[in-house]
């Protein structure tokens, strides 16, 4: 691993309880993944993926241990705090999309940018570049019921780097899409951790997604483990991301 690290996880345990009951859903975990890494996580239902993603994004906190995302130790930060660095810092991209179905495709990738004191015409400049990165500079004015589920999903990666995040998060983003729309958006992410230096960290059930990952872990209940009769800890030195060029976007402040 490389020696800058943009995630540090340390010692988590998050458990729930119900009645006299402790659930436990992660237990000591520890992960560390590189600026500009491609990280997939793989594991069963009721692994603790989702809860492992919602930790590193801000919401959720962890019972004991620290998340941290750079220099921010983000497990002890006030629940404002943690909305605003969330809005600029984390870029999330969903299985189901999450349009909002009477906005156009402009104005969905634009919602991020209504949280930041910016004027409408830096808003304009970044959702348009967001959209051509994507490939979809031709359906700025369509509704998700009017695109495909590839080209939702495009409008949803648009979505989350608008605001230049330090950490795209995505939770099975080919979960419902067919064959050769997962192809290229997969073939999209890879672009953008590659070409623009992105981190991504990728949750999914499907070894064909996680094998695009530079490193794949394995969540089984609640702790990341080295052997798995179908998916072992894979990787590939970190240091493959070359810097891309600039992409045009930022964040307030950035």
């Amino acid at each position: 691993m490389p020696d800058q690290s943009i995630l540090r996880i340390r010692g988590v345990h998050k458990y729930f309880t119900r009645g006299d009951e402790q659930i436990d859903v992660l237990k000591n975990l520890s992960l560390e993944v590189a600026k500009g890494e491609f990280l997939g996580i793989m594991g069963p239902s009721g692994s603790g993926k989702t809860t492992l993603l919602n930790l590193i994004a801000g919401l959720d906190r962890p019972s004991e241990g620290e998340v941290w995302i750079g220099d921010q130790l983000i497990s002890k930060m006030s629940e404002a705090a943690l909305a605003s660095w969330r809005t600029r810092s984390i870029g999330f991209i969903f299985q189901f999309y999450h349009l909002l179905p009477v906005l156009t495709a402009y104005e969905n990738v634009e919602l991020p940018l209504l949280l930041l004191p910016l004027s409408s015409g830096e808003r304009r400049q970044q959702v348009l570049t967001a959209l051509d990165l994507v490939g979809l500079s031709d359906r700025l004015n369509h509704r998700p019921g009017q695109l495909s589920g590839g080209q939702q999903q495009r409008v949803g990666i648009a979505r989350a780097i608008v605001t230049d995040p330090v950490l795209i998060v995505a939770d099975e983003p080919t979960g419902d899409l067919d064959a050769r729309s997962a192809v290229e958006i997969l073939n999209l992410l890879g672009e953008l951790q590659k070409g623009l230096h992105k981190t991504i960290l990728l949750v999914t059930h499907d070894p064909r997604a996680a094998e695009r990952a530079q490193r794949v872990v394995h969540l089984d209940k609640g702790q990341l483990v080295e052997g798995d009769p179908n998916t072992a800890i894979r990787e590939v030195p970190a240091g493959v991301a070359s810097h891309g060029q600039e992409t045009g976007i930022r964040a307030q402040g950035s």
